[in-house]
Order: C-alpha cells, then sequence, then structure tokens
C-alpha cells in the first residue's frame, strides 16, 4: 500500500509496518517456544491445629509478548497521535506513560508475593489512565482544528483502541493477577485483541487516512535526505 502514495505521506504505512512486522516477530518467537519464562508461586494453606500445607503453582509467563508491547504500542500511539496533531510534549508523556504501563505489567508478571504483584498492577492501570488523557482529552481537543471528517476518524479509531486497550488489564487479572483463567485461554485473548489491535487498526487507519484530503504530508529530511546545502561536512577547510 506505501508504494500507492508519494514518498511524503507514507509515514502512516511505515509506522503501520513496523507494528504489524514486530508483531510476526513476537509471536514467531513464542510459537517455536522462545521468549517464554516460568513463575513459580508458592501458596501456603492454613489447616488450624494440623501443620500448614503448600501448593506449588508454576505458570508460563510469555515475556516476548511484553516485549512486543513495548515496542508496538508507542508507535501505535504515534500513529493516534500525529493523526490528532498532538503537541511533542503531550506525545512524549504518552509513550513515556505507556513504556512504564508494559514495563510494570511485566514486573507484575514475574512476581510472586501478592501485594507486590498488584502494586505493579496498579501503577500500570495508573500509567494506562495518563495514556487515555493523553488521546481522550488532549488529542480530542487538539483534533478539532481540523476538517470534521479527520476528527470524526480520530475519534472513532481512538475509542475504538482505548476499549481493546481497557480489555487487556482485565485479562491480565484474571489470568496472571488472580490466575483464574489458564494459560490457554490467556493467549487466545491475548492474540484476539492483538489481532483487532494490530493489523485490522492498520488497514483501517491507512484505508481511511488515504481518502483524507488533508493527509499527512512531510517533506524535507523524511523525503529527499539531506540536501546538499544541509548535509553535513566533516573534515572540510574553513580556510
Amino acid at each position: 500500500m506505501a508504494f500507492r502514495v508519494p514518498v511524503q505521506k507514507r509515514l502512516f504505512h511505515i509506522l503501520t509496518a513496523f507494528i504489524t512486522t514486530f508483531a510476526t516477530v513476537s509471536y514467531f518467537a513464542m510459537a517455536v517456544g522462545d521468549g517464554i519464562g516460568e513463575n513459580k508461586i508458592v501458596i501456603k494453606h492454613d489447616n488450624g491445629s494440623l501443620p500448614a500445607t503448600y501448593t506449588h503453582v508454576f505458570r508460563q509467563v510469555y515475556w516476548a509478548r511484553y516485549v512486543d508491547w513495548s515496542v508496538t504500542t508507542p508507535l501505535l500511539l504515534l500513529d493516534l497521535a500525529f493523526l490528532a496533531g498532538l503537541s511533542g510534549a503531550n506525545i512524549l508523556v504518552a509513550v513515556v506513560a505507556d513504556v512504564i504501563m508494559i514495563l510494570t505489567g511485566l514486573f507484575a508478571a514475574f512476581t510472586v508475593n501478592e501485594g507486590p504483584k498488584w502494586g505493579w498492577y496498579a501503577m500500570a492501570c495508573i500509567a494506562y489512565l495518563i495514556v487515555v488523557y493523553q488521546l481522550a482529552v488532549n488529542g480530542r481537543g487538539v483534533v478539532t482544528s481540523k476538517d470534521k471528517k479527520t476528527a470524526t476518524f480520530f475519534s472513532a479509531i481512538a475509542g475504538f483502541t482505548l476499549i481493546l486497550w481497557t480489555i487487556y488489564p482485565i485479562i491480565w487479572g484474571i489470568a496472571d493477577g488472580s490466575r483464574r483463567i489458564g494459560v490457554d485461554a490467556e493467549i487466545v485473548g491475548y492474540a484476539v485483541l492483538d489481532i483487532l489491535a494490530k493489523p485490522i487498526f492498520g488497514f483501517w487507519l491507512l484505508f481511511t487516512h488515504d481518502s483524507l484530503s488533508n493527509s499527512t504530508s512531510i517533506d524535507g529530511f523524511w523525503a529527499h535526505g539531506l540536501s546538499k546545502d544541509g548535509a553535513l561536512r566533516v573534515g572540510d577547510d574553513d580556510e
């Protein structure tokens, strides 16, 4: 699809290609048995006057998924931020909060003790709320300065993304967190969400954005590299 448009308008195509490429690498790693760790959890059972008994639970943690999310979710945020026209400061806050959200989720997945586990989870949820604020409040605020079609499209695709992203921590809470569902159900749940949040999101973004009258166009270094006048010269004599 990128070759149908000039290089000046390929920003979203390239970001989306990176997203699906990193996701493909991650899923291939998990499919062949790489990128998988194990968390050993010891559960103590008090039996009154009888000696306490212990249950050892071994649960797989697909850490390759967190590596994938730490790369692809910031790229997804860039797609949405550039579509809305967010400022650099707001983009930086959203991306950093997003990375914190993923890392604290990974720490929680490998934490044995229940208290610290849910502490990491709470931090991840707080970071996620910052991301939501940047998109739902700041994003919608700045996109209103664009044409109505772009504003409507941003509201739809950003809302779609935030709904999906809200389901992720719910699955984590009943899977890794409370262990109420097994690893197989967790894998299926995350896979469905990833398909919707990455390739489906990407096709929707590209097909709709290409039809917008004021689709993003970037010239300068992005399209032409360093021009002769602006090129860096190393070792030239000024004399």
